[in-house]
């Protein structure tokens, strides 16, 4: 008994460490040819499905190419965008000229789903080492990883977020976001420049309910697919936390509710989690309706 219960638990760490595997996500991990060779193989395909099995527009890309390559030194990158298809990211980046998904020290970092991107040792492995940092659907936005995704930020780093939180195909406006990224980017000690992107067409390349209500085993060709990159989006940060403590005052809690999130130091001001949720909805209520215009932009061009 005592020998299949240590089985059992020797199965479980390693499984654990093969979905997790921080050790992997290192620059200098082998000397940083794993991610050397993930970040290619995965951008030569991006540049083949985006470009030769079918064509792509970018619009406004040398916004996005001069913020990867030119921004200040220590100022964090957060694009933002709609989530069409499990290919947006990478097939979106190959759209790109100058080779911005095939660069290993460019490439973005991205937040990924862990039931479908590690799902065992080897995706995670390859996720891991392509800059994918796992996020459990519905855990929080004080979950173990969006930990390692605001060292990220405050390493000065480009990360890419879906802040709808799940594939949507539908043609309709942009819903309500997630909280994640509005956390990301309230916590992050330098105010991170955030960029909205939309596209369109993926939804075409990867349909959701394809084969008897399954995705392709492949990407589908012959697709117009178009990428529409917005201009940067602007916070005052001091100034909507202020706003954010004020509001929550007037928010009626019930007397038995126990707090779940950690008291925040934000701005000069200690942020209850009444006052989190103000700011968090504040911030998300501009990335959306940055999304929007850009997503009626982008029907129009």
């Amino acid at each position: 008994m005592i020998c299949c219960v240590k089985v059992r638990t020797l199965k479980l760490e390693a499984y654990t460490m093969g979905r997790i595997m921080e050790w992997a996500a290192r620059s200098d991990h082998l000397g940083g040819i794993p991610r050397k060779t993930v970040i290619t193989a995965v951008g030569a395909f991006a540049r083949a499905v985006a470009n030769l099995c079918n064509k792509t527009k970018v619009h406004n890309a040398d916004t996005l190419m001069t913020l990867v390559r030119s921004r200040p030194p220590g100022v964090p990158l957060i694009t933002v965008s709609n989530h069409m298809s499990t290919l947006d990211d990478p097939v979106m980046w190959g759209g790109f000229k100058g080779l911005l998904s095939l660069d290993p020290e460019l490439a973005r970092w991205v937040l990924a789903a862990e039931d479908i991107c590690f799902k065992n040792p080897v995706f995670s492995y390859i996720f891991r080492t392509g800059k994918c940092i796992p996020i459990t659907r519905g855990g929080g936005i004080y979950q173990e990883h969006m930990s390692e995704a605001l060292q990220r930020l405050k390493d000065g780093s480009w990360l890419h977020t879906f802040p709808e939180g799940k594939v949507f195909q539908e043609n309709v406006p942009t819903r309500r976001l997630k909280w994640g990224t509005a956390s990301l980017i309230a916590r992050c000690p330098v105010t991170p420049i955030v960029l909205p992107i939309i596209h369109r067409g993926f939804d075409e390349v990867m349909p959701e309910k394809y084969l008897y209500g399954r995705r392709p085993p492949f990407p589908l060709w012959n697709k117009d697919l178009r990428v529409v990159v917005g201009e940067p989006i602007e916070f005052d940060v001091p100034m909507m936390v202020e706003t954010a403590v004020l509001a929550s005052r007037h928010v009626m809690v019930p007397p038995l509710q126990e707090a779940r999130w950690p008291v925040l130091s934000l701005a000069g001001e200690e942020l209850d989690e009444n006052a989190q949720r103000c700011l968090y909805t504040a911030l998300s209520e501009k990335i959306q309706s940055s999304l929007e215009t850009l997503r009626l932009l982008a029907k129009r061009l």
